[in-house]
């Protein structure tokens, strides 16, 4: 047989279809040939099946190959379809059940052919969730919902329990956003009969699904679970632990169908990116709550560490919280007045973190301001005992210098530290009186640290805004430093114990269940009326804070934390022994001593020359600046997470307000693709 009559030869193609109506899914046999193009493939289907229907989401799913057939003017020789492909006619939305941070099931209607980081984008516009690219779909793993086999029984009552149905409206990929979807001049609409903005529930988004109500279940706070409840569920104590809860991200370069995502299936819509761009609360009703709850969450499951009195803070804001959310008055969103006095706190609550520009109309300043005081500085060394030495130090631009006294300041420093780039960490015990700041500077060979005390709140407060700021590269000259030393001063008034006013015990006390509010390994600390004691002491400090602004400053406490924005992976670098962990945070990478969770060495975003995966031995390679590479392979997960964890942090990077705020899609998938 010639050539030419091969390829004109036609063969038979089975193909099943999946009918959403159908009790089974039928096989269909159809006569095609080669040069038949997937469209013409599919309108033969149709054509045989017979049936009058929109069948424009139906789309062929190459079940051998495990990926979908889109381009439909390919050929069938193009695709290399044969006849012992086995093709499956399906529909491209289906059903999904989502559980959100606040421990909400939603189940709705996604795209199972969309790359995940589109379909991530449809599901948030459907939830009135702005800022789309910092969250993510997290397969769970068999320990989320249990912690104790013997509870089985249970396991299927977070699945069930209470799901919000919107399968009315499917997200459609690729739909058009109005152009004003993300502006940051929207006009809010208010409702004519209380006045609250309209526009912070329902109408921002007009394709979106939700209803009023739907929207006010998102945007409210749940009540506290039980402390029996928290008991049970999955709870790290180990760093290893914490890097299994991040196995189980989603590649967003793929489609949920080839993940072997199957329909109706339960996946958690998480916050995978620590740096929450333009938080409104005029526009961010169920962001801001969503947020909170995901905090919440991680501070009462130990998924990231505080201190007890930071533990009291977090447990009289959820109290707070939970007390305004049940009242009659705050279910309405929070008006106007409330907003407008929260906004002007907004831009130290955002972190940007170096995606952004602050407003600079102010900001005709020629000096940069400086800093000098008498402070005491230790560095540790082993087989000395910690004895901190009081020199004069000399805060400009973004270096430390010290000197033995306020005379000499004119001469050479004993040293001078470049803050840019390095870990800025509070050591702060309020009751004890004790303000300190930590600081990790990179060097070649890891980190130099150092430690430097101050004498009372408002020199802390200079003094650790400027070295926050001066760890991204900003100086005191920038319009965020007075605002960030307003942020700290608060946050150390709300750990401050008023030790004079006693707390009466009232029923306010007696109904109270403090062990809702702490981690279960806290409340196993303490008596139940003492903690019940010391929330109600702790929440004097936060009793006349709005519902939104409680929840901004819950969010603000868990930035400030040492380990905020740190997600861990277990990994074993080229040329050691033994595994490590690593952690990626939003503009550096640092190994840790798995054992001890001893940082050893940080590596930052901005020396990164470039990065790739070698696929073939599943190893990401990173070169830095001054001819620093690194090599590692990943444990608890694939090497395309970790990877695109790191191009993710990248990409969030460019955003920036003063542009179109419409995704640059090929950009991320450039940066988190693992190609060279």
């Amino acid at each position: 047989m010639l050539s030419g009559d091969l390829a004109a030869a036609s063969w038979e193609l089975v193909v099943r279809v999946d009918h959403p109506t159908a009790e089974e899914q039928r096989d269909i046999t159809l006569r095609v040939s080669g040069d038949l193009h997937v469209g013409g493939v599919m309108l033969k289907l149709v054509e045989e099946i017979n049936v009058a229907q929109d069948w424009s989401d139906f789309a062929l799913w190459w079940e051998q190959k495990h990926c979908w057939l889109l381009k439909t003017h390919w050929t069938l020789d193009k695709c290399g379809v044969q006849a012992d492909a086995r093709l499956l006619f399906t529909p491209q939305h289906k059903m999904l059940r989502l559980r959100l941070p606040n421990t909400k099931t939603v189940r709705l209607s996604v795209s199972f052919s969309a790359v995940v980081f589109r379909a991530v984008g449809d599901i948030c516009r459907a939830l009135n969730i702005r800022r789309s690219e910092e969250l993510s779909l997290l397969k769970p793993s068999g320990d989320y919902f249990k912690k104790k086999k013997k509870k089985d029984k249970n396991d299927k009552k977070p699945v069930i329990e209470d799901i919000l149905n919107l399968e009315s409206s499917p997200t459609s990929s690729g739909s058009p956003v109005s152009a004003g979807l993300y502006s940051k001049t929207m006009t809010p609409t208010y409702d004519p009969i209380n006045g609250t903005p309209l526009s912070s529930t329902v109408t921002w988004f007009s394709d979106s699904p939700l209803t009023g109500q739907s929207c006010s279940v998102l945007a409210s706070s749940q009540p506290p679970q039980s402390p029996e409840a928290l008991a049970d569920m999955f709870q790290p104590r180990t760093l290893v632990d914490k890097a299994k809860l991040n196995t189980g991200w989603l590649d967003s370069s793929r489609s949920l169908m080839e993940q072997g995502i199957r329909e109706d299936e339960q996946l958690l819509l998480r916050f995978k990116y620590y740096s929450f761009f333009d938080l409104n609360p005029k526009y961010d009703a169920v962001r801001i709550n969503q947020l909170y709850e995901q905090a919440r969450w991680a501070v009462l499951l130990e998924e990231i560490d505080c201190t007890e009195e930071e533990m009291m803070i977090f447990a009289a804001l959820q109290y707070h919280i939970s007390k305004l959310s049940l009242s009659a008055e705050t279910q309405d969103f929070a008006n106007e007045s409330e907003v407008d006095e929260v906004e002007a706190a907004l831009c130290n609550l955002e972190v940007t973190l170096e995606g952004g520009k602050a407003d600079s109309a102010l900001e005709d300043i020629t000096d940069i301001p400086k800093l000098a005081d008498n402070l005491k500085l230790f560095r540790p060394k082993k087989l000395i005992l910690k004895a901190f030495k009081q020199y004069w130090f000399v805060f400009k631009d973004t270096s430390i210098a010290y000197f033995k006294n306020k005379e000499l300041e004119q001469g050479e420093p004993i040293e001078k530290l470049n803050l840019k780039g390095c870990e800025v960490v509070p050591d702060v015990n309020v009751a004890g009186r004790k303000f300190g700041i930590k600081l990790l500077i990179p060097i070649a060979d890891g980190m130099n640290e150092v430690y430097l005390r101050c004498d009372h709140e408002n020199q802390y407060a200079r003094w650790m805004a400027a070295c926050i700021l001066a760890s991204k590269g900003k100086t005191m000259a920038d319009s965020s430093y007075q605002p960030e030393v307003l942020n700290i001063l608060s946050f150390l008034r709300m750990k401050n114990r008023n030790s004079s006013s006693e707390v009466a015990p009232s029923l306010e006390s007696m109904d109270m269940n403090p062990e809702c509010f702490v981690s279960p390994r806290c409340a196993k600390k303490h008596k139940s009326k003492q903690l019940a004691a010391r929330i109600l002491e702790a929440h004097q400090n936060v009793a006349q804070m709005s519902l939104i602004e409680a929840k901004l400053r819950f969010i603000q406490a868990w930035q400030s934390l040492p380990e905020f924005g740190l997600t861990y992976y277990l990994v074993r670098f080229k040329g050691i022994k033994k595994d490590d962990i690593l952690g990626v945070s939003y503009n550096r990478l640092i190994r840790i001593d798995a054992a001890t969770g001893i940082p050893i060495t940080t590596w930052r975003f901005t020396n990164m020359k470039q990065w790739n995966v070698n696929w073939e031995i599943r190893q990401v390679a990173i070169e830095f600046d001054q001819n620093v590479s690194i090599a590692f392979t990943c444990l608890s997960a694939g090497c395309k997470v970790v990877h695109e964890y790191i191009g993710g942090y990248i990409f969030l990077s460019t955003r920036s307000k003063d542009q179109n705020e419409t995704l640059d899609e090929d950009l991320f998938h450039k940066l988190t693709g693992g190609q060279d």
